[in-house]
């Protein structure tokens, strides 16, 4: 089972879920999300395979602490034999260390790989679960762009979890390694003091701790809003990128119309949003190089400065002076971990809680409708028709109470398999709402709606969608083009006036940009023909289509005499040919009770 936290309602009735979660929420939702990912066992055995190459690199780097002080003594001696010798070694501790690096980065690099699968497939898995994505699309801006967070943000995040994880447990492995090796340089450590000799224990471990600590804290102060702005940049990069798509999508449009201007200049507004949460970006990075760069070199000689009294005051050879100064620098780098990666840190913060509040919120989605005010939707097996019992549909997604909406005039509706309904409604009433709350996708309101079981229904929305792929595939969809022979296909395209293509069932196309508006309603509705549904949804699909089109289409559809056929519209066409049952929407006064 898949643990998630229960969000809350805000007092306004009419103010959407929080579905941001706290940091330690955010770790547990994704850290979930992995666990139950079918590229667990592999992962695990990546990282404990990283785990064993780190542990023995870090051996391999105290051996090469270790060479310091022979190789820096035979040069002090000048002894060229000795200093040979250590050549030697080095040629050894060096070589293995390069080839554990070379492994490493492989290791790394297929982490980073399956981290990605497992994330992504399982972002791209919730989204697609049956009814969430289409149900939080009314949650306003958790909602918006999901292919940045199911894409971007997902790579992000999966990359810069493997790489801050893999430095941070090889930092650790180091700290661990170098710090006794710095304690037991340490203990030989002594400081004249007024002719006295004093000793400190662990002196150079306290003082690479208190070097590495005033830097973090400092990084801290100075570099706090990164994680806001990180998140900020992603959001607006986001909708920039969705203005170009959408503005792409629609050129032919734009440039019958002369609107480049315009559209320039919306782009124009998009683009300086970006930049400047970019400025904003490039001047806490900047207040934060002052601190990350200064320590960084003031590193090259605050080991020597530390160590120098000792060294001078002839407690310390020139070989163990190195050899404290390579300790020093591992445990500080090693302290120092968190503040060069301040930036990638504030960054991974901001991508983290993206995609874990998307996640949160497709996994609410299963019960959300429990948050507020909603309709009794049921799916009853048994059932032979279509009942709508005082519906009253809100016009908010997870409100307390019904407000901006509308209601059913006819207080009880029922639909027998073969008849056919007209749902009407007042000027301004979103109809598209009732039709979503009867796919169980919009469920605030009030009332009951009770239905057959989905998958003997079919809703064709007015704007469609058509795959890319052959045009059997679309015919069938969502069924396997197995299911139907080749007659059967011809046969509906004929019906539907769409002759010419019917030698061309195996050609994969973008048919949404080969085919006209009319031609595309004529292959959705042969698409709801060959299906054969006992329950036919229909939103508004005749509208602006050619008369003649739209005659053909319902005669079309008259084939289907054992299915019942519910259209929400105003057609004309659809009224004269179906003689359907009309029932009337009609707007809520403002106070939303119906009184």
């Amino acid at each position: 089972m898949e643990n998630t936290r229960q969000v809350d309602l805000k007092p306004d009735p009419a103010a959407p879920l929080n579905f941001e979660l706290g940091f330690m929420d955010q770790l547990r939702m994704m850290g979930n999300a992995f666990w139950i990912s079918p590229v667990r066992n592999r992962l695990l055995a990546l990282i404990f395979a990283l785990l064993f190459i780190i542990l023995v690199t870090a051996y391999g780097q105290v051996r090469l602490n270790e060479w310091y002080a022979p190789f820096y003594n035979s040069l002090e001696r000048r002894d060229m034999d000795g200093f040979i010798h250590q050549l030697e070694i080095f040629t050894i501790i060096a070589g293995t260390l390069l080839l554990l690096n070379v492994f490493q980065t492989w290791l790394n690099q297929m982490t980073a790989l399956y981290m990605r699968e497992g994330l992504s497939k399982d972002m791209v898995h919730q989204w697609l679960k049956p009814g969430r994505a289409a149900k939080l699309a009314g949650f306003g801006s958790i909602a918006v762009n999901p292919d940045q967070r199911l894409h971007e943000d997902s790579r992000n995040l999966a990359e810069s979890s493997t790489s801050l994880a893999i430095g941070l447990v090889n930092s650790t492995i180091l700290l661990v390694s170098f710090i006794g090796v710095l304690w037991g340089l340490s203990s030989g450590f002594y400081l004249t003091i007024g002719g006295s000799q004093v000793a400190i224990p662990g002196y150079m471990v306290w003082a690479a701790m208190f070097y590495a600590g005033s830097a973090s804290l400092l990084s801290n102060l100075v570099g706090h809003r990164l994680v806001g702005l990180n998140a900020e940049r992603y959001s607006k990069e986001a909708e920039l990128r969705f203005s170009l798509m959408r503005a792409n999508e629609n050129m032919t449009a734009i440039t019958l119309a002369r609107g480049e201007r315009n559209e320039r200049a919306r782009l124009g507004v998009d683009i300086n949003s970006v930049l400047s949460v970019i400025r904003g970006l490039a001047m806490a990075l900047t207040h934060l190089t002052w601190v990350s760069s200064g320590y960084g070199w003031l590193a090259i000689v605050a080991p020597i400065l530390i160590a120098a009294p000792v060294y001078f005051s002839g407690n310390l050879t020139f070989g163990g002076l190195m050899m404290a100064v390579g300790a020093f620098n591992q445990v500080n780098n090693a302290l120092r971990w968190y503040i060069d990666n301040f930036g990638a840190i504030a960054s991974w913060k901001a991508t983290l809680l993206r995609v874990s509040a998307f996640r949160n919120a497709l996994l609410q989605m299963d019960a959300v409708e429990k948050q507020g005010a909603t309709i009794d939707f049921e799916v009853d097996p048994a059932a032979k028709s279509i009942i709508l019992s005082n519906v009253m549909i809100c016009g908010e997604a997870g409100a307390k109470q019904v407000v901006r909406g509308f209601r059913l005039k006819e207080e009880f509706v029922e639909l027998q398999a073969g008849e056919h309904l007209l749902v009407n409604g007042d000027q301004g009433v979103n109809r598209r709402l009732l039709f979503a709350a009867m796919g169980g996708l919009w469920l605030w309101g009030q009332g009951r709606i009770s239905v057959p079981p989905l998958e003997d229904a079919l809703l064709m929305p007015q704007r469609g969608y058509i795959p890319v792929a052959p045009l059997r595939e679309i015919l069938s969809y969502p069924h396997s083009p197995a299911v139907f022979n080749d007659e059967e296909c011809s046969e509906v395209l004929t019906l539907c006036g769409l002759d010419e293509l019917v030698p061309r069932l195996d050609e994969n196309a973008r048919w949404d940009k080969k085919l006209d508006t009319d031609a595309q309603m004529c292959l959705r509705v042969a698409n709801a023909i060959l299906l054969q549904p006992r329950w036919l949804i229909l939103d508004d699909i005749l509208e602006g289509l050619e008369p003649n089109t739209q005659n053909l289409l319902a005669n079309a559809l008259l084939m289907l005499k054992d299915s019942a056929v519910i259209y929400f519209g105003r057609s004309e066409t659809f009224l004269n040919k179906f003689a359907p049952t009309v029932v009337h929407l009609e707007a809520l006064p403002t106070n939303g009770n119906g009184q």
